[in-house]
């Protein structure tokens, strides 16, 4: 069986320790023969594919990105798509798929899978929104990454004593917030879930100066004031409809200033966010999903998606995981209110 592996979406650390878990148990134990399409699903359009083997896999384990290159590439808004991955499918004689992605490379996958192409999914992204999975890899890094700087941005804070709103990824989801946030000790996270009241964060500042502390906002790049409109500095949208978030960490800290009467900046981590060395837990996740998700090939069993419930690697199907995104449950985000201010 020739078995082909892409990554699409946006990088995260965790994707070369799926590859590697794919093709080392593929290889070993059911004598698959593997290739690697180059940047996701432009790779598959454009039949760029290239071979991958147990030797091409060694040493890839702590490093960062994919050694097979990705793009937001949409195989569904190009031309003749689905024929054209057929066409390189069967021109390289690959009889299944192993999708590694988030979201929107996970629900092109599963249609893909009705249009009857063998595939199992991998879920993979720093924003840990896939449904249907406790945990993606590549989420424990950027809240490690966020919380290392959070920590960092206290003590500067305090020797202004000014406010210092950190700005961290996550699309419509505050799971990077919220967790990064909350170890991190920020005075106030705000979340796409929850609409913030920007008089209430401002009161929120006043009183962390009154302590003789200097405060920080740790707000999701989806953060949305109430009444108002997501803040954007970007209009433009990629080949998934989405835009390109960033822009509330300057709002923020202009409108702070402007209604405390006190210094506030801003600091955006952006993609630090997703490139290094991952965590020892998104390595040891990203392994045991490859290697499920290879059992899952040689099971047969596709249009599933490899899953982290509790303790135990499951599959579930890949309409389920993609039919809508997970967001931070209210009750979750309510436990920690006490700490802001």
């Amino acid at each position: 069986m020739r078995v082909g592996v892409l990554t699409g979406g946006g990088d995260c650390p965790g994707l070369n320790a799926v590859i590697r878990s794919v093709v080392r148990k593929g290889v070993q134990e059911y004598a698959f023969d593997f290739v690697g399409l180059r940047d996701g699903w432009l790779g598959a359009l454009q039949g760029n594919v290239v071979p991958l083997d147990i030797s091409r896999v060694r040493g890839i384990l702590p490093r960062g990105g994919t050694i097979l290159g990705s793009s937001r590439t949409n195989p569904f808004k190009h031309e003749d798509g689905v024929r054209r991955i057929q066409d390189t499918l069967a021109a390289h004689s690959i009889d299944a798929l192993v999708v590694i992605g988030g979201e929107d490379t996970l629900g092109a996958a599963c249609e893909l899978s009705r249009q009857g192409i063998n595939l199992v999914g991998v879920p993979k992204t720093i924003d840990n929104d896939v449904s249907g999975t406790d945990y993606t890899f590549g989420f424990d890094t950027a809240v490690g990454i966020a919380t290392e700087a959070i920590d960092r941005l206290h003590t500067t804070a305090e020797s202004h004593m000014r406010t210092l709103v950190v700005e961290v990824m996550g699309r419509h989801s505050g799971w990077i917030a919220l967790r990064a946030g909350v170890a991190g000790g920020a005075n106030v996270i705000l979340v796409p879930e929850q609409p913030f009241d920007i008089d209430q964060v401002c009161a929120w500042v006043k009183n962390r100066f009154k302590t003789n502390y200097a405060p920080i906002v740790v707000a999701a790049e989806g953060a949305v004031p109430k009444d108002g409109q997501m803040i954007l500095k970007d209009h433009t949208v990629d080949e998934y409809g989405h835009v390109r978030l960033s822009g509330i960490g300057e709002w923020l800290a202009q409108e702070i200033s402007q209604r405390t009467g006190t210094d506030a900046r801003t600091t955006v981590l952006g993609h630090v966010q997703r490139g290094g060395t991952p965590s020892a837990f998104d390595r040891w996740l990203a392994t045991r999903f490859g290697l499920h998700a290879v059992d899952a090939v040689h099971d047969g069993d596709f249009g599933m998606m490899v899953a982290l419930r509790g303790t135990e690697i499951v599959r579930v199907p890949l309409a389920d995981a993609t039919a809508q995104t997970k967001l931070v449950d209210p009750s979750l985000y309510e436990e920690f209110e006490v700490f802001f201010g």
